[in-house]
Formats: structure tokens, C-alpha cells, sequence
């Protein structure tokens, strides 16, 4: 890919992780409206709650693309 990192979604990281968002929500202390507005890029997360999510989701956050919001 000539050098260029494979990202993917907020939202695709869960599925892979075989997580629904209430799972995910619940893993980290949130509601899920809030996991829901992170992927969607309605609100931004921060930097201990995206860290936790990359940790549950077993993801490096090299690899996780953010939506701006």
C-alpha cells in the first residue's frame, strides 16, 4: 500500500472485537449513547477513554480513524 497505514472505524474496531455497543459501553463505564456518538463522530473522545476502548478492542490507536466531529 506504498507505505500507507490501514485505519479503520471507531465503530468496525468493535465489531471485530465482537463487541455491541452496549458491551463496549458498559466495559468502559459509559452509556451507549455515548460509544454511539463517539463512532459517529458527534462528539469527541478523549484521550483515557480512547485508550480504553483501543485496549478492550485489542487494537493498536495507530490503526483507528476518528471522524471529526
Amino acid at each position: 500500500m506504498n507505505g500507507e497505514t490501514f485505519r479503520i472505524t471507531l465503530a468496525a474496531a468493535r465489531v471485530n472485537a465482537g463487541l455491541t455497543q452496549t458491551a463496549a459501553a458498559k466495559a468502559v463505564g459509559k452509556g451507549k449513547t455515548t460509544i454511539i456518538n463517539w463512532e459517529k463522530g458527534r462528539t469527541q473522545i478523549d484521550a483515557a477513554n480512547f485508550k480504553a476502548l483501543c485496549d478492550l478492542y485489542q487494537i493498536s490507536a495507530d490503526y483507528v480513524f476518528l471522524p471529526k466531529n
